[in-house]
Formats: structure tokens, C-alpha cells, sequence
């Protein structure tokens, strides 16, 4: 299918069932937290699943890809950036599996209907207020920074649109682990499990992957450290096989 490229755009190669995904540098192009997410959540045959603040639409696609998903949502506030997300789904034939809302997340129960889905992710915003920012509009600072939503819109959402034992999961910052597991818990995401990221085995970590269980009972596991790089500008294996190299 020819599908149009817009100024700056490009398609990019996802390294799984031939997908691939238009991406403007100039805006935001997804990174690494969005792929280990899209490997951390598990994601049964049949399920229906929600990606919040999608972007351009890399987790849907990574999800297609990897899972036996019967129908998967996404919602993206930024209307580029949705639009870029939608000509991707398409681009790979997925129209009847993938839908892309342009929406504010913290809006989301106006387009879909509380507690009907089975798994919801979320790549958020990671950066408290205004700390660093050049230009607020920019959509990497959106992307960044909690300027359209915080922490807690995320997950009072999630809350309300999962069903009972639906599952949450979310990829973030060590530095705001406390927060996370505070909020979550709040709003009866019992947190479930959770994985540290790290960029090599003798850093701190720098990101962290967790689930939560809708109504759960309070019980997490811990899962092994994940290692990007073995050496300087060499992946893990485990990073080859989630990537697809």
C-alpha cells in the first residue's frame, strides 16, 4: 500500500513481521523504554488492549507484532503524531486490528467504556513540571515532560477502564519508583511485577517495567536485572530477541 509521507518524515523497519512505522526526526521518534515494554507485558490470545499516549503508534504496532491480541486501542493527544500513527496502520494492513483515537488520555472514558479492556500500557511522560524545558509546545518536551498529563492522570484512567484482574504496565524512572508504587496502589493497581533496567551490569538503572493488577492482592515479584549492553555499542542477547535482530 503507498501511503503518504509528509515533510521530514521517514519509514522505518520494526524488525518483526515485515511492520514498519513513519516517524518525523524533527518531532520524536520512539525509543528504546517503548520497545522493553512492549516485550514486558504479556498479553493473552483474544485480549483487547489499550496503549495510552501512543505517539506514532510503536507500541500497537510492536504488540500486533509480538501477540495474539484480538483488537488493540490507542489514544495520542497530539494530532501529528496520531495522524502519523493512523498512515502507519495502514501502511501495514492492520485497519482491522489497530484504531487510533486522537484524545487527551485524561479523557479517555469518553471514547471508551470503563472497564473494557484486559491490558493497558502507557510510556509516559517522565519528567516532573517544567525542570529543562526549551519550548513547552515542542512534541519532544510533551513527550517528556508532564506538561498534558501527570503521573496520576495515567493510572486513575488505567484504573477506571480496566476490568477486574486486567492488567497495567508502564516503563519509567527509578527516581520516581516510591511515587509509582504509592499511586498505583491508591487506585487498587495492586503492583504485580516488576523489572529494573540496566544500561550495563555495573550501572544504576535507568529505567524500570511494572505491572499492576486491577483489584489484585497485594503480592510482587521481582524479576532478574534486564542488561542493555554487554560492551560499548553492543546489545545483550536478550535485547537482540527483544528487538528482533
Amino acid at each position: 500500500m503507498v501511503v503518504e509521507l509528509k515533510e521530514n518524515e521517514r519509514i522505518d523497519d520494526l524488525q518483526r513481521n515485515g511492520y514498519q512505522i513513519i516517524q518525523n526526526p524533527q518531532q520524536f521518534c520512539f525509543g528504546m523504554d517503548a520497545v522493553l515494554l512492549s516485550g514486558f507485558v504479556h498479553v493473552k490470545r483474544g485480549e483487547v488492549v489499550l496503549d495510552m499516549g501512543t505517539g506514532t503508534g510503536i507500541i500497537p504496532l510492536l504488540i500486533a507484532a509480538k501477540t495474539q491480541a484480538s483488537q488493540i486501542f490507542a489514544i495520542e493527544i497530539q494530532k501529528e503524531s496520531a495522524d502519523m500513527a493512523r498512515r502507519s496502520v495502514r501502511l501495514n494492513h492492520l485497519e482491522k486490528k489497530i484504531e487510533i483515537v486522537t484524545g487527551d488520555l485524561k479523557e479517555a472514558d469518553q471514547f471508551f467504556d470503563a472497564a473494557s479492556f484486559d491490558v493497558i500500557t502507557c510510556n509516559p511522560p517522565y519528567m516532573i513540571g517544567q525542570h529543562g524545558l526549551q519550548n513547552p509546545d515542542a512534541p519532544k518536551a510533551i513527550a517528556r515532560h508532564e506538561i498534558l498529563c501527570t503521573l496520576e492522570d495515567v493510572v486513575r484512567t488505567a484504573a477506571k477502564l480496566l476490568r477486574t484482574g486486567g492488567q497495567f504496565c508502564m516503563v519509567h524512572r527509578p527516581f520516581r519508583l516510591a511515587e509509582i508504587l504509592t499511586v498505583m496502589t491508591k487506585y487498587r493497581l495492586e503492583p504485580k511485577r516488576m523489572r529494573l533496567v540496566y544500561p550495563y551490569a555495573d550501572k544504576e538503572p535507568n529505567m524500570v517495567l511494572i505491572e499492576g493488577c486491577r483489584g489484585g492482592r497485594p503480592r510482587m515479584t521481582v524479576e532478574k536485572p534486564l542488561i542493555i549492553f554487554k560492551a560499548p555499542n553492543v546489545y545483550t542477547d536478550e535485547i537482540c530477541d527483544t528487538y528482533g535482530f
